[in-house]
């Protein structure tokens, strides 16, 4: 990772690390907005409607499918922003930042072709992605507290941010592996004359079928785990951080059976 920021500088400069930061800040904020917050409405009115003992004995079920779900209408925000970035990065004198290449991705390609072309890849790597980090999340923060023996609502703000923490990088490293093929693959497509000609499916299949399986699944997967890590743990730090500083209670599921634990 360190060789590889020391090539691109040398090649294109610092400044090189930079492109692209706009669109993918903004892009990555709103749709955290929508995923995490889905993600909590999800499964709050999937066990109203299931009741506890239910959602308690479905609960993997419902991390994958609230995950699923939120990513969804997340990624409708996300992938014009991403889009944009893509444009950038790969073009670099397309347009001085987000405001200028937004309008001209309009007047070049419209709003479906321009921002949306790449909407199926982008399902195809962030849903995945995001089931994987919520459903082990879930289950690896549920493990933490039953290994110490006590309920979230027993433990200070401070306890429960470190089970975030730990869950959280977990959770992380898990999905970083989930999505790593995906992920590459996505970017590998969006550039000009990758994987041929046809449909976005053709494309992406010729380009799997050149790069092969071992390369799509390791190449660059050390580094991805750190940072998807490390990303993730904060997210669910920031997340929970927001959440008790506006006195909003995260949910848990409960085992019916077995209240006190």
């Amino acid at each position: 990772m360190v060789a590889g920021f020391r090539q691109i500088i040398a090649k294109e400069g610092a400044g090189a690390l930079l492109t692209g930061f706009g669109p993918t800040a903004l892009g990555y904020f709103v749709q955290g907005w929508f995923k995490f917050g889905g993600v909590e409405l999800f499964k709050v009115q999937a066990s109203k409607i299931l009741g506890d003992e239910a959602a308690w004995n479905n609960r993997v079920a419902i991390y994958l499918g609230a995950a699923a779900a939120a990513e969804f209408v997340a990624d409708i925000f996300l992938c014009p922003l991403e889009a944009t970035r893509i444009r950038l990065v790969s073009n670099p004198s397309f347009a001085n930042g987000l405001a200028d290449a937004f309008p001209k991705i309009i007047k070049q390609d419209g709003i479906i072709k321009g921002f949306y072309s790449g909407f199926g890849p982008i399902l195809f790597k962030q849903i995945p992605y995001t089931m994987a980090k919520f459903a082990v999340q879930g289950i690896a923060a549920e493990q933490i507290y039953t290994a110490i023996g006590k309920k979230p609502q027993e433990l200070s703000s401070n306890q429960n941010l470190g089970v975030s923490l730990g869950s959280g990088v977990i959770a992380g490293v898990a999905a970083a592996i989930i999505s790593h093929p995906a992920d590459t693959l996505l970017s590998m497509v969006n550039k000009e004359g990758a994987g041929g000609n046809g449909s976005i499916t053709s494309r992406l299949m010729n380009l799997a079928r050149e790069t092969g399986l071992a390369r799509l699944c390791l190449n660059g997967l050390g580094p991805r785990c750190v940072m998807i890590g490390t990303l993730t743990a904060g997210q669910f730090v920031l997340f929970d951080s927001v959440m008790a500083a506006t006195g909003a209670t995260k949910f848990h599921f409960v085992d019916p059976s077995n209240p006190d634990h």
